[in-house]
Order: structure tokens, then sequence, then C-alpha cells
């Protein structure tokens, strides 16, 4: 680790939501209702687990230098799926998160956007990283080069 995540420890976790948002809901009603849930949680949660996490949606662009499968020119989910990614310290604390009385409403506002129901998965961290700045990657390929 090397804190790209600040205050993230060795041992914490990362869970993931994939929201694929139902055809008659928009980025905007996304948007309204994660940000009341995320606001929920940094004010309950910041001293009982929560690190931070960001939500992204799906641009449509799609890798074909960093794919394996086709060569896809757009994502069918462009504009209509997201990931809200979370850190925490243990998977505990996150859960605890979930029982909370003033969490449990927000959540269930955001489920009913999702055409995919929910499922959120808990990951640990095997490795995290920043870029480095100018003078360290002109030494790091220096030290490859020799």
């Amino acid at each position: 680790m090397s804190g790209l995540i600040e205050n993230f420890p060795q041992d914490g976790v990362v869970t993931v939501n994939r929201v694929i948002l139902k055809p008659v809901f928009t980025i905007d009603d996304l948007e309204e209702r994660v940000a009341l849930l995320c606001e929920n949680v940094k004010t309950y949660h910041s001293e009982t687990g929560f690190i931070g996490g960001f939500v992204a949606l799906n641009s449509g662009s799609i890798s074909n230098e960093g794919s394996t499968v086709g060569q896809a020119l757009d994502s069918p989910c462009k504009g209509k799926e997201a990931l809200i990614v979370t850190f925490w310290r243990s998977f505990e604390e996150h859960e605890s998160s979930h029982k909370s009385p003033t969490f449990q409403p927000l959540f269930k506002k955001v489920l009913e956007l999702c055409e995919n129901g929910n499922e959120e998965i808990a990951y640990s961290m095997l490795w995290s990283g920043k870029a480095y700045s100018p003078e360290d990657a002109a030494k790091a390929r220096a030290s490859k080069a020799a």
C-alpha cells in the first residue's frame, strides 16, 4: 500500500455495488439519491469504520488495448451503469453501517433505481498506488535502463 486512499489500513475492506438504472430513472436521480446516502455514511460512520469512497459512471468507452474480448466500440451500459465503491476499516463495521436506522431508508431509495437488484461485494485490498512524481518516474526509468 502506498497511500492512494489516505488512512486506509492494510487489512481494510473495499465494497463495490454495481447499479444499472431502470429505464424510467436518470443519472440525476442516481446522483441525488446516492449523494444523500453518501452524506449519511460520512456523517454517521466516519468514526465507526468508514474511510472514504467514490461513485463512477460508465462512460461508454471500452479499452480495446486493455480488453481481451472482441473489439467493442461502445458499452451498452453507457450512462446507465454506476459503481459505488467504499473503503472501510473492517467488514463488520461496514455491515453495522447498513443496520443503521438513518441508512436504511436512503439505501432503499437507491435500490428503487436498480434494474439489476443489488449485490455488494467486499474485497480485500492487494495493492494501491499513486503515480510517481516526474522526478521519481525519471529515476524509475533510469533504473530499468541500467
